[in-house]
């Protein structure tokens, strides 16, 4: 019986110095070791993919999207978009943000809705009458086929920062209008935001819609 009480704490105290070993090795060392070399190698990533103003203040992540929306209303449930500003893709998931410095993330997924759903679909006609309603203006008029997927349906995460080119010239003219700029100017701030794709054949051209609204801030500002 001494032999097997012995036996049995001898075990115990070997699992005991495995855990302690493994715990400093796996839950200290390297976790600290790869948040070094990625805070060396990565700075920028490893922090968030942090965007900063002029100023050095954060207004948010290049990996997440932002909506630009005006204050609630009594009585609204959705607040309205706030036309002065480069509109995302559609998504419930984006926080608020209409003056760019903080946001919330309130949900992240797809609709998990198939294409022939019929809310789905009703959703997609209003988002899309809504594109054309919106940038529509007095001397240039949206047609229902320029407007593109991405205008009026969400990313599979519901949280994509980018628009196509497509979306983002779409918008020109309305925002030229509502900030009263020129339509070149700003067709030129859309071209200057769009990222080809990676390495010339990996996805596909896009705009970062924050990037692009602090951009538009600064030409707005610098117009006076």
């Amino acid at each position: 019986m001494n032999n097997s009480v012995g036996s049995t704490g001898r075990l115990l105290w070997a699992g005991l110095r495995a855990l302690l070993v493994l715990t400093v090795v796996c839950g200290v060392l390297y976790p600290l070791a790869v948040t070094g070399i990625a805070q060396v190698a990565f700075p920028g990533k490893a922090n968030g993919s942090e965007v900063t103003d002029a100023s050095g203040r954060v207004v948010g992540s290049e990996l997440i999207g932002q909506t630009y929306r005006l204050p609630l209303k009594e009585g609204e449930e959705t607040a309205a978009p706030d036309l002065r500003w480069f509109q995302p893709r559609p998504s419930n998931g984006l926080g608020s943000n209409s003056v760019n410095t903080r946001y919330s993330i309130i949900l992240s997924g797809a609709t998990n809705r198939s294409g022939d759903n019929a809310e789905l679909i009703r959703w997609v006609k209003g988002a899309k009458a809504a594109v054309i309603k919106d940038n529509s203006t007095a001397s240039y008029e949206v047609k229902p086929s320029e407007v593109p997927a991405d205008a009026v349906t969400s990313s599979g995460s519901g949280l994509d920062p980018h628009i196509s080119p497509e979306y983002a010239k779409l918008q020109v003219h309305r925002i030229a209008e509502r900030n009263r700029l020129d339509v070149a100017a700003v067709d030129r701030l859309v071209a200057d935001h769009t990222d080809a794709r990676v390495l010339g054949f990996i996805g596909e051209p896009r705009v970062n819609v924050l990037r692009l609204n602090m951009a538009l801030k600064e030409l707005v500002a610098a117009r006076g």
